[in-house]
């Protein structure tokens, strides 16, 4: 693993953040589509919906989540979200290189994860619960930080596990972004993530990592 080029503080116990910086690469859109489908039959596999609740991965985080003040119930892990999505029979959806990645990462790991363009970000970073009164324009509209597990960079709110946010979205300009997935310490190691989607990249060719440590 990489050292990471900037500080990131994580003050919610129990979390590890896994960063990988992913530049995007020329290639076959076909490859990203199988990709998405081997991920999906892997998914459909291995998980039931009825089940998804108990699943290692889902009741460590969802702790996590109550730890921070936040009922996973009500406001799910992004992860969550997508799996009971993919279980009810929905496809992974094709949006952007890698964003799609991004999904097809989180989906076979269960753990929520992000993507963010580099140059809308600024060191350095701290995960810590929101605090009351902080809110973000997040990729579904308005939404209120208090008591979930929030990423800030040096202009503020930038991620939350439950939804993203605006003002670092990834468009089809972007070249470069940050990829963060959050883990829940002690169930799903950053060599386990490192090594996952490095098997996604060379299946995919979509994008190849520049940087990829932990926190």
């Amino acid at each position: 693993m990489d050292v990471l080029p900037f500080e990131v503080r994580v003050e919610l116990g129990g979390w590890k953040l896994f960063w990988a910086l992913l530049e995007r690469q020329p290639s076959d859109p076909h490859l990203l589509s199988e990709t998405a489908r081997q991920v999906l039959a892997e998914v459909r596999a291995q998980m039931r919906l009825e089940s998804l609740s108990a699943h290692a991965t889902t009741a460590a985080l969802r702790k996590l989540f109550h730890a921070a003040g936040c009922d996973p119930t009500r406001y799910r892990p992004s992860s969550e979200a997508l799996l009971r999505r993919l279980l009810k029979g929905e496809e992974l959806p094709c949006i952007n290189p890698l964003v799609d990645l991004n999904n097809c990462l989180s989906a076979c790991l269960g753990v929520p994860c992000c993507v963010m363009a580099e140059d809308s970000l600024e060191p350095p970073f701290v995960f810590r619960a929101g605090r009351d009164g902080e809110s973000y324009e997040s990729l579904r509209g308005p939404f209120n930080l208090a008591g979930k597990p929030l990423l800030l960079d040096a202009l503020g709110p930038c991620d939350a596990p439950i939804t993203g946010g605006q003002r670092v979205k990834v468009s089809g300009e972007t070249r470069r972004a940050w990829l963060v997935a959050y883990l829940p310490a002690g169930v799903l190691e950053p060599e386990a993530v490192e090594r996952r989607l490095c098997e996604l990249l060379a299946a995919s060719s979509a994008a190849r990592v520049h940087i990829a440590g932990a926190a």
